[in-house]
């Protein structure tokens, strides 16, 4: 009598649906993550005017006074950023990466963006806690976020976290980018992969200059001409 070794069936929602859950992942990375990360750096860029104090009030103040804001960050941030936390912690626990076998600029990328989401969703936590809710509440005293940023930065250990967490995600959104017009079928031959993978490249460095530059802004140094 022979027997036959068999496969367990994956056990877990997120196991049993991987390819849907993957695909949701990759999506809520891109819209409306992604979507955010462009207006919070386009806001922060108010910090570049002449008139930085006023500038970023003013953004903090217009922000805060959308219709229904807080149901909106609840839909369109939190819940998403919650899932795309948690199941990317999932996927980093189960992954298997061989860059140590393959030397392959592929196989590097697949390893740095599980690490770099990690630390970026830490760096998120911290800012998310240090800006919104510790100390001065800025929806109630949008004037305030100025100087309540700036003394965050003359600590210089909390600048280069900053800038630490300014790359990471600067990297990690642009070479999410790569992999959702990879993954959803948008760049099919090498060609198109390697093109899009320059322009992401593009991306991702204009994102950290962008970031780098508002952050240090901040501490009255200015890599970015004032407006």
């Amino acid at each position: 009598m022979s027997t036959t070794a068999t496969t367990p069936a994956p056990s877990g929602t997120f196991a049993r649906h991987s390819y849907f859950w993957r695909r949701l992942h990759s999506l809520t990375g891109i819209v409306p993550l992604g979507a955010f990360l462009v207006e919070h750096f386009a806001s922060n860029g108010a910090v570049l005017s002449r008139t930085p104090v006023e500038s970023y009030g003013n953004q903090v103040k217009f922000l805060n006074s959308l219709p229904y804001v807080l149901v909106l960050e609840i839909l369109l941030i939190w819940a998403p950023l919650a899932f795309h936390g948690i199941y990317g912690l999932w996927i980093a626990r189960e992954a298997t990466p061989n860059n140590k076998r393959y030397g392959w600029a592929g196989n590097w990328g697949y390893l740095f963006q599980r690490i770099t989401g990690a630390i970026v969703l830490v760096f998120i936590v911290w800012h998310v806690w240090t800006a919104r809710f510790a100390g001065v509440s800025l929806p109630d005293h949008p004037f305030m976020a100025y100087s309540k940023m700036a003394a965050q930065m003359l600590n210089p250990w909390i600048l280069a976290w900053f800038i630490v967490g300014i790359t990471l995600i600067s990297y990690h959104f642009s070479y999410g980018l790569y992999l959702f017009a990879a993954k959803w079928g948008i760049t099919v031959s090498p060609g198109a992969r390697r093109n899009w993978g320059w322009i992401c490249l593009i991306i991702g460095l204009g994102f950290t200059y962008a970031g780098i530059a508002s952050a240090l802004a901040f501490r009255g140094i200015h890599i970015y001409p004032m407006r």
